[in-house]
């Protein structure tokens, strides 16, 4: 799409919001109820689709379907649920009262690694608090944001509503610009880099608009001496290696208590040498390709500063030969964890492997990183997960025990601190983002 395609579908996108904001909530709950049933009936053919176009591999295509699907359930119960208190008020015979309206509308630009899911839980939460969606896409998943769109237009139409409800210009960064800059976009929710997130935020903030933020992530898992290595090795395995690194809340820094450092390098190297890498079809195939040419170089040039800032290179660091954007799994140690490539989301499957001695100097080497999204720790020690869970552990969005990095739950806020950009997204009271309060 073009720059007069995008007036086009705003001008449209706001039409259709005066039809929609008008429908009693819970009937917009039946609506997005209807899309998460439609998606149910394609999500094998579209998770194939994202797997194609994004190359994940097959299962995670899918499995990021389910996600959009389980939000619009999630929706459907909220829809009924949205709500102001009744306060008591200081003056006889008057009533004081918080009213939650709709912003109206809702620009969502999301990234290439999470080409449905992400959207999922911006429109199927911003439609039932009775906003209008107006989608940008990444520029190279193009297909599946046209095939999701077409998914709800069809629903939308069914119920002799205007597609427009959810609108989509496929385009680069003039469209993406352009919705930074437009005060007509009630609300822009923006997913991908820091260094993008930046500028978008700064045109939003420009204009005294609103914005919803969800960048970059440099995630650790913290193991301890009394943590169970059966969790430990698949959990770090899957937190570092799935979808090739290429989450926000991939592991990219693993700090292992001095006593179980080479026990576990040695481990992980073994199970790192297991991953079936191959077709993302492939239902065997664990690793599929990074999604550009782009990414393989990135790759290569932060294996090469590891190297040069003294790591050493325990398994992978190499492209692998054959078609396509493979490069291996990749693990290094030695580093210290204030190396300027430690500090750095490089967006490819490269875990850095650390040292560490006391949990006081852990717990703030996690905290170091400009990025705030999602962290992990291992172990059994009680009042360590309650130190890790209070105010002087973990400064992250999302805060896990015994379980990997990545990977959220939609009933919980998804999201992070600092240069994350501070946005939450999908569950908990994740909807008053998309409403504006009246007293």
């Amino acid at each position: 799409g073009n720059l007069e395609d995008y007036e086009e579908t705003v001008k449209k996108a706001k039409e259709a919001w005066k039809v929609w904001a008008d429908i009693p909530a819970p009937k917009r709950g039946e609506v997005v109820r209807q899309i998460g049933d439609a998606l149910r009936q394609k999500i094998k053919v579209l998770g194939s689709l994202v797997s194609l176009e994004m190359g994940k591999i097959f299962v995670e295509g899918v499995g990021e379907v389910q996600e959009y699907v389980d939000v619009c359930d999630y929706a459907v119960g909220l829809s009924r649920m949205i709500g102001g208190p009744i306060l008591p008020s200081e003056r006889p015979g008057h009533a004081l009262i918080e009213q939650w309206n709709p912003v109206g509308l809702v620009g969502i630009i999301t990234a290439f690694n999470f080409p449905v899911a992400v959207y999922g839980w911006n429109s199927a939460i911003a439609m039932i608090c009775g906003n209008a969606c107006l989608w940008k896409g990444a520029p190279t998943t193009s297909l599946v944001s046209v095939a999701v769109t077409k998914i709800i237009a069809k629903v939308l139409e069914d119920n002799k509503l205007p597609g427009a409800i959810c609108s989509l210009v496929c385009g680069g960064a003039d469209i993406g610009t352009a919705m930074a800059r437009d005060e007509r976009m009630d609300l822009l929710s923006f997913t991908g880099s820091t260094k993008v997130g930046k500028q978008v935020a700064l045109m939003v903030q420009e204009r005294f608009g609103r914005s919803l933020l969800e960048l970059g992530g440099n995630n650790a898992i913290i193991v301890f001496e009394d943590a169970d290595l059966n969790l430990v090795i698949p959990s770090a395995l899957f937190a570092a290696v799935g979808t090739a690194g290429q989450r926000c809340t991939t592991a990219r820094r693993l700090f292992l208590h001095e006593s179980i450092h080479d026990e576990v390098v040695a481990k992980l190297a073994k199970a790192y040498a297991q991953v079936r890498i191959g077709d993302p079809w492939d239902s065997d195939t664990l690793y599929g390709p990074l999604h550009t040419k782009e990414a393989v170089k990135m790759f290569l040039d932060a294996v090469e500063q590891a190297k040069q800032q003294g790591g050493s290179v325990v398994c992978g660091g190499k492209v692998i030969n054959r078609p396509g954007n493979y490069v291996e799994p990749t693990i290094v140690t030695g580093l210290p964890h204030n190396a300027p490539i430690v500090h750095t989301e490089t967006f490819a499957p490269i875990l850095y492997v650390l040292k560490f001695k006391e949990e006081e100097e852990v717990f703030a080497w996690n905290n170091e990183v400009k990025q705030g999204l999602s962290s992990s720790i291992f172990t059994k020690d009680l009042g360590r997960i309650f130190r890790w869970l209070g105010p002087k552990g973990s400064d992250c969005g999302i805060v896990n025990v015994n379980i990997p990095t990545s990977g959220a739950e939609i009933g919980g806020a998804f999201g992070g601190e600092k240069h994350t950009g501070g946005g939450r997204e999908s569950g908990s009271d994740s909807w008053k983002l998309y409403m504006r309060r009246s007293t």
